[in-house]
C-alpha cells in the first residue's frame, strides 16, 4: 500500500509530532491542541499566547521545511466548491466544541495520558469518519 520512502515519511511525522506534544507538555504544562490554540489566540490577547502561536507557527513551517529539504511535492489542494469547504469548516468547529476538543488534543495527547475522554472522543471521531466514508463511497458512489 505505502512505498517505503511514504512509509518512512509517515513514522518520522509521527514521531515528531509525538515529539512536538510531549515535549510542550513537558516544558509548558499543555496539551498539544491545535483547535484550542487557535480559539485561545483569537480570544485573548497576543502577549500571553506567544508559545501558541509559535506552536502553530512551527507547524506550518516545519511542513514546508520537509517539501523543500526533501524536493517532496505538495499536496493537490481541494478541488470541490467554496459553500462546501465552508460548510465542512463549520461542522468540524462544532464538533470540535461538543466535543471539547480536536483530534490532535485527544488523539494525541489525550490517549499518550490514558484519558478516558480522550479515548471515547477518538473512537467516535474515528467511527464517524468511518461511517461517513461508507455512505459516500459506497451509498452515494462517490469516486474517491
Amino acid at each position: 500500500m505505502f512505498d517505503d520512502v511514504m512509509f518512512h515519511t509517515a513514522i518520522l511525522g509521527g514521531a515528531l509530532i509525538g515529539l512536538s506534544s510531549l515535549l510542550l507538555f513537558a516544558f509548558n504544562g499543555r496539551i498539544a491542541g491545535i483547535c484550542g490554540m487557535a480559539f485561545s489566540l483569537m480570544a485573548t490577547t497576543f502577549e500571553r499566547n506567544v508559545w501558541r502561536a509559535v506552536f502553530l507557527v512551527g507547524l506550518v513551517l516545519g511542513s514546508l521545511a520537509y517539501h523543500y529539504l526533501f524536493d517532496a511535492p505538495f499536496p493537490k489542494g481541494p478541488d470541490t466548491s467554496l459553500p462546501l469547504l465552508i460548510i465542512g469548516g463549520l461542522l468540524v468547529g462544532f464538533g470540535t466544541s461538543m466535543g471539547n476538543g480536536c483530534t490532535s488534543g485527544h488523539g494525541i495527547a489525550g490517549i499518550s495520558r490514558f484519558s478516558t475522554r480522550s479515548i471515547v472522543a477518538t473512537l467516535c471521531f474515528m467511527l464517524s469518519a468511518i461511517i461517513t466514508l461508507f455512505i459516500v463511497k459506497h451509498v452515494l458512489g462517490a469516486q474517491i
